[in-house]
């Protein structure tokens, strides 16, 4: 369920919304919750067996106790707890024949019942989503970030936004939201964020309010790091370095499951110098994200005397064999390659994922990182992967924030929702 949002919030619509006291279902919480995303594979019993049930689900208690190193008492302390909750339910149906007792019913994670929010504040752009404790993404829309007096007002119609979409699941539970942005996310889900021109912007609080849910907040690359380990918890023993671009550029680096998160905030790279170009960057700046951003990258092709005015025009002109389009796209490529290499040999992972339209929306480039990420590293062997995510990052970023309060320590993440 994809669409476009049919009816733009105006700013006094929000205003109105944060000013008066809406009655709020028994489910929801008065006061919200608001803090920032943990971003890592929790070793909480009752998160080892959720996440049990989520990858390996369906599965019976003693596979449960060998996968995860617990006892299979405290694997049935926490099935007990969760089935309680409703986190996870049973599966009587698929019980071995002759089997007796309750251990030999194996049991998998609740899709059926509750949803959470998903926020991307983009630049232009910001996508809501639903999401399913699976992390499947149930509903998603886009609509154009707000334009406002004070960044609080754009957050505030932003989270009016997010209630009305999330209200059309009528009969869910709707247990938790989360905040992906850029910038630098502090405590209760503060942000600063000096591309939107954002100082300590109570981002958190805010949406909380507004949904009527705790909230999570992360840093958007960071989320997207966070969202690889939730696809793929086996690969959590190694470490990785995660590269977006898009209409910004950014890094985040995770270790043994967990998603590193600065207290000075995200590394910061779009003043990387870009070396010669001949297409992009046409001002000549020399930086990463003046000559590979979304906005940088159409200044280039209005420079070049190209009559597009999205980035989805420009690949369809380069497609229908235009070598201006296509030559343009491929030098994005080029220098990306080069930026890659020059950071992956900083910091030397195991693997590199490689995420943001940038990369994903125009396959055909793809060697073009791939040549120059060779032509410029000292290993010749780099593994450099693009993110399971793809087109969907900026969703699946949001809906891993969503859910990091639950995945880390489920039932206490209940408690706040009660």
């Amino acid at each position: 369920m994809t669409s476009t949002l049919d009816r733009r919030v105006t700013i006094r619509q929000a205003q109105n919304a944060t000013l008066r006291q809406r009655p709020r279902p028994a489910a929801r919480v008065s006061t919200p919750h608001a803090g920032v995303a943990s971003l890592q594979l929790s070793t909480k019993a009752a998160a080892l067996v959720l996440r049990t049930a989520r990858v390996s689900g369906p599965v019976f208690r003693d596979d449960t106790a060998a996968l995860t190193g617990l006892s299979i008492s405290t694997v049935n302390r926490q099935v007990s707890a969760l089935l309680k909750a409703g986190l996870i339910r049973e599966r009587a149906d698929l019980t071995p024949p002759g089997a007796v007792g309750r251990p030999r019913v194996p049991f998998e994670i609740n899709t059926g019942d509750f949803l959470t929010v998903g926020i991307h504040i983009g630049f232009r752009t910001t996508s809501i989503t639903t999401h399913d404790l699976q992390h499947r993404v149930v509903g998603a829309i886009n609509i154009p970030t707000p334009q406002a007096a004070t960044p609080e007002q754009v957050v505030a119609a932003i989270g009016v936004s997010a209630r009305r979409f999330a209200d059309r699941w009528v009969g869910k539970r709707l247990l938790w939201g989360g905040v992906a942005i850029g910038g630098r996310v502090a405590g209760k889900g503060v942000v600063d964020h000096p591309r939107l021109g954002w100082s300590g912007v109570r981002v958190g609080e805010l949406i909380a309010r507004e949904l009527g849910l705790p909230v999570s907040v992360a840093s958007h690359v960071e989320a997207m790091a966070a969202a690889e380990l939730v696809v793929n918890p086996a690969e959590s023993s190694q470490n990785f370095l995660y590269f977006y671009a898009r209409e910004m550029a950014g890094i985040a680096f995770s270790v043994d499951g967990t998603v590193h998160t600065p207290a000075a905030g995200p590394p910061t790279i779009g003043h990387f110098p870009t070396g010669e170009t001949r297409l992009l960057d046409p001002e000549k700046t020399g930086r990463l994200e003046e000559a590979i951003g979304d906005s940088g990258v159409l200044r280039a092709a209005a420079a070049a005397g190209l009559d597009v005015d999205s980035l989805e025009a420009l690949r369809h002109a380069a497609r229908s064999g235009n070598a201006v389009a296509h030559d343009i796209l491929a030098e994005r490529a080029e220098i990306l390659g080069r930026t890659v290499a020059l950071i992956s040999d900083i910091f030397n992972p195991d693997h590199v994922i490689l995420g943001g339209q940038a990369f994903t929306d125009y396959p055909e480039a793809l060697p073009v990182v791939s040549k120059a990420l060779r032509a410029t590293s000292v290993i010749t062997n780099r593994d450099v992967r693009v993110a399971r995510s793809a087109i969907t990052v900026q969703q699946k970023a949001a809906g891993a924030v969503a859910l990091d309060a639950i995945y880390a320590d489920p039932l206490d993440a209940l408690s706040h929702t009660a």
